[in-house]
Formats: C-alpha cells, structure tokens, sequence
C-alpha cells in the first residue's frame, strides 16, 4: 500500500518566467498540480486579486500560498512601506482562500523593519488565521568575500518565529545542511519550496534531482512524518528553448514530488521526526491525465511578461542606505495599522 501526506504541491507562478502569471494558472492546471503560489511582483496580474480570481475560476486552480513582494525588484510593488506589504499580502490570501503568506526576513538596511521584524510577525500572526511563514536565506558572496544581507538573520532558525518556510535552493547557495536546518524547524515547518542546487552564489533553482540537494530524502522525510503544508515548485526555467521545454521540466518536477512524497505505509517514521501529524491519502499518478489547453482568460490577456524575480536575488541596490527606511505610504494603503514590535504570545 503506498501513501502520501495531506501536503498538496503547487507551482509557484515565477517557474514560469518569461510567461506571465496567467500562462502559469493554465500550466498548473494542464499538468495536474493542485494549486498555484502567486509570487507577487511586477506583472500587474499578480497584483490583482480580482485577476487572480477569475484565473483560479476559470482553470479550476486553487490559490494555495501568497508570496509577499520582498525582491529588490519588488520595492515599489504595493507599498514602500513593508508592513503594509505584508497586510495587502495577507489581505489577499485571506480574500483567495490562501492558507500562507511566504516572508523573507528584511534587508539589513531596512533597519527600523528589521528591528521589529520578529515581533512584529508574530502580532500579525496573531489577528489571522493564516500562516506567515518566514523563509530561509543566505548569505550574498562575490568570489570570496561574504556580505550578511539579512536582517536579523538569513538562518531563521536563529530567531523565534511561529512557522517557516525551507527552500532547498537557498540552503544550496548558503552551503548549510537542509535536513539539519529542517529539523530545527522542527512542527514549526509549514511551507516548502522545492528546487535543487549546486552551491553556486547565484541561488540557482534548478529542476530537484538536478543539483545535489536531499529533495528526494526530504521529500521521503516529509511522508513518513505526514506534513500537513504545501510543496512549490519554484524552479527557473528562463532558459529553456521553448514553452514546450519549460512545460516538460515543470513536468519533471511534479513527478519528482510525486514519486517521492509517497512512501510504503510499513515504513517506520524517521529518528527524531518533530512534523505533525495527519490522515494520508492514496498518491496520485505523477501526472495528470491530458486535458485541452484551454484558452486565456480575455480579462487578463494584456499582461505583460515581469522582470524575472530570479535575477534579483543576488543583486543589491545601487544604494542601501537610500533604503534603510520606509518611502512614503503607498496611494491605497491598508487600513489595517502596521504592526510594530508588541510583545509577542509565549
């Protein structure tokens, strides 16, 4: 008898770059994925939450994560100010049926942000029922020098958040150990994104099984302690020659997941294994059965391709200290007040 856990995979919409957010609604659903994380950044769909609704309607494919704009490239998108990004991100997880908002820690030169960055989380946490998951970094490397770009910490394990993200490409840049860093995680593990690595600076995202990243033992892992989150596929896949290239890597990557998130019912759970607990279900084929490719929303056909949000990872600012605080508010800000450090639930 084979399982797998309560964890749905999804693709995140920047797998798709070039093509736009709404090409990578009608991947998902062409290829059987179970959701979509709408990373939110400079495509005017992605900011949309009208948008993201007809897309998710009309392909019959759940919003499943929203990933707050927290790029470089992301600066202006919704706010300057990042406590109102992050309440227009949870706005729009809680208006598309979304269960996470994925946060990167701040840049060490946003530093009033920085400062409250941790407290503030888990007061924002505390007025929702969605799940901020705060996602691990790395540091930036130039040939051999090292800069700490994050602030408080591109680990997040060193800092006391309720859940977190694991992202196996980032652990591959930051040369740490993944499965280590996942056990300090520990049940407080909610979000996976899953790509592969090989320790190159330039935070690589490749197809899993192409780097040298444990996806397949996390992934194993991830069953047989039945893990009730969400795995994205957040892979680059810029340089493919061809749509039908990027589909048949997408592909992969979702048969990947697939084949290892289930397991034999007989095996035992792993030493040590802190992951919830759920009820599992029968796995699913590693793909889905052909259906049509159905033609493009018309209400969200102008959009245009975004600036790739891969690129921007490893590129600072031209000038960090012009970031160290907020810009002004943005024009439609969330009436909600921004959270500042409060003291947080034990």
């Amino acid at each position: 008898m084979v399982r797998i856990p309560d964890a749905k995979v999804a693709l995140s919409t920047a797998s798709v770059y070039p093509e736009s957010t709404a090409t990578a609604f009608e991947i998902a659903a062409r290829l059987g994925y179970d959701g979509v994380e709408v990373m939110v950044w400079t495509d005017p769909v992605s900011q949309d939450i009208e948008a993201l609704r007809r897309l998710s309607d009309y392909h019959q494919v759940p919003i499943l994560a929203v990933h707050a704009p927290c790029l470089l490239i992301t600066q202006r998108v919704w706010s300057t100010d990042p406590w109102v990004k992050l309440q227009r991100a949870r706005a729009a997880a809680e208006k598309l049926g979304a269960s996470t908002v994925v946060v990167h820690p701040p840049f060490r030169w946003q530093r009033s942000y920085a400062r409250d960055f941790v407290n503030g989380i888990w007061r924002m946490a505390d007025e929702t029922d969605i799940r901020f998951a705060v996602e691990n970094m790395y540091p930036w490397r130039y040939r051999d020098r090292e800069m700490l770009a994050y602030a408080p910490d591109w680990d997040v394990t060193n800092d006391d958040y309720r859940h977190f993200t694991v992202d196996l490409s980032h652990t591959a840049t930051a040369r740490t150990e993944a499965l280590a860093m996942v056990e300090r995680m520990g049940d407080r593990l909610a979000h996976v994104h899953l790509a592969d690595g090989r320790g190159s600076a330039k935070d690589e995202h490749l197809v899993p099984g192409r780097g040298d990243q444990p996806c397949a033992e996390l992934l194993e892992r991830l069953a047989r302690t039945s893990f009730d989150g969400h795995v994205v596929i957040e892979v680059n896949t810029r340089r493919a020659m061809s749509s039908a290239e990027r589909e048949a890597d997408l592909a992969e990557a979702l048969a990947f997941t697939r084949l290892h998130l289930a397991t034999s019912a007989t095996t035992p759970a792993a030493p040590g294994a802190s992951l919830r607990a759920s009820s599992d279900r029968a796995a699913p084929a590693p793909a889905a059965p052909d259906r049509a490719s159905s033609s493009t929303d018309p209400a969200v056909t102008a959009a245009q391709a975004p600036t790739d949000p891969a690129a921007s990872f490893s590129q600072a600012p031209a000038d960090p200290a012009a970031s160290s605080d907020p810009a002004p508010a943005d024009p439609a800000p969330s009436s909600d007040p921004a959270p500042g450090p409060g003291t947080r639930r034990p």
